[in-house]
């Protein structure tokens, strides 16, 4: 009732009187009156005020002001399109308002997240504003990034669909879903893993068959910069390493930033370890892909030789021509960790494509 009792009188200001006008001398509505209206409107939509309480306004003022002495049929129409227009005029003013408040608010969560994502705020005033957002910064976060075949934006059909099949499952408050630079994000309290393998699962469904890496819980305001970062690293790790795994863990990944750190260190290795395979027929690729899809297999040579379409008795011919040529024997643990250190190495330095 207060509700009604404000609108009627900040928002219908003039409309009763310009009715009962209309009605009378069948004219139409002025510029500068549907001006008024549209300015009306739009200061209804940033008080906060509903457009239905308000259209329901507007309809009860016209019955209260409708003309009871008999009239023409042309005052009627007359005042009936005075109506149409007003409220037209009305309800486009508080659309205008409704779209700027949008891209305000558009605005304002894009800076929030690139100031997150980046780390360039302050991070007290960054915690301040992730609330408005549903994020408590002094929890742990943890990040997913899926990367597809295609850049996603926001409001696309893409981000839309994954949004909508988390959103459905889990409490929104505390998930911030959104894109950068064209993948698609989910930033999850770090002690609900669920949530993130959740988006993985939607994400790689939606994209067609694309990749999602899962950074590793990290706490304060820094630590969605932190955890977003690793899932990044994993992704390219993930494209130097040729893994094929569509779900990545940060925290599974570890040991290759570390054997890339030194990497004159590596490209030693590489070199002294696997560097003889280059006078082989063909070249290093084929006996490197082959030492790389054994140590993928668990060093079992059926399953060795049916990842490469090999016979085993092919198989076997190149490892024994792997050994002959490096004096490293796969099948041995004593040369096998050396071995696979190398073939990682490889992966990562991209030998032999690159020269070391």
């Amino acid at each position: 009732m207060r509700e009604q009792q404000e609108i009627s009188e900040r928002y219908l200001d003039g409309f009763t009187h310009t009715l009962i006008e209309v009605a009378a001398t069948s004219r139409r509505l002025t510029r500068e009156e549907l001006k008024t209206r549209r300015t009306l409107g739009e200061q209804a939509a940033e008080a906060g005020h509903g457009l239905r309480a308000l259209v329901v306004a507007h309809l009860a003022a016209t019955r209260a002001a409708w003309p009871t002495a008999p009239g023409s049929a042309e005052s009627t129409l007359a005042a009936l399109a005075a109506v149409e227009q007003a409220v037209d005029a009305f309800a486009e003013g508080y659309e205008r308002a409704q779209r700027l408040t949008v891209r305000r608010e558009e605005a304002a969560r894009r800076e929030f997240i690139d100031d997150l994502l980046y780390g360039r705020s302050d991070l007290g005033r960054l915690a301040e504003r992730a609330e408005r957002f549903g994020l408590r910064l002094s929890r742990a976060h943890a990040v997913a990034v899926a990367e597809g075949p295609a850049a996603y934006g926001d409001g696309g059909p893409v981000a839309r669909q994954v949004e909508a099949a988390v959103l459905a499952r889990f409490d929104s408050h505390n998930i911030l879903l959104t894109t950068k630079n064209g993948r698609l994000l989910c930033i999850a309290p770090g002690d609900e893993d669920e949530v993130l393998t959740h988006f993985a699962k939607q994400a790689h469904a939606a994209t067609d068959g694309g990749r999602v890496a899962i950074g590793r819980p990290q706490p304060g305001p820094g630590g969605v910069v932190q955890s977003y970062e690793e899932a990044l690293a994993a992704l390219e790790m993930a494209d130097r390493l040729h893994l094929d795994a569509p779900l990545l863990r940060a925290a599974d990944l570890l040991i290759y930033p570390v054997l890339a750190r030194d990497r004159q260190a590596m490209a030693d290795l590489v070199q002294h370890t696997l560097g003889p395979l280059v006078s082989a027929r063909g070249g290093a690729g084929p006996l490197l892909d082959t030492l790389t899809a054994y140590f993928d297999s668990g060093c079992v040579a059926a399953e060795t030789a049916r990842r490469l379409s090999l016979s085993v008795r092919a198989l076997t011919y190149r490892l024994e021509r792997i050994h002959k040529l490096t004096d490293a024997n796969p099948a041995d643990p004593a040369h096998r960790y050396m071995l696979q250190t190398a073939v990682i190495g490889a992966r990562l330095l991209d030998w032999p494509n690159r020269p070391l």
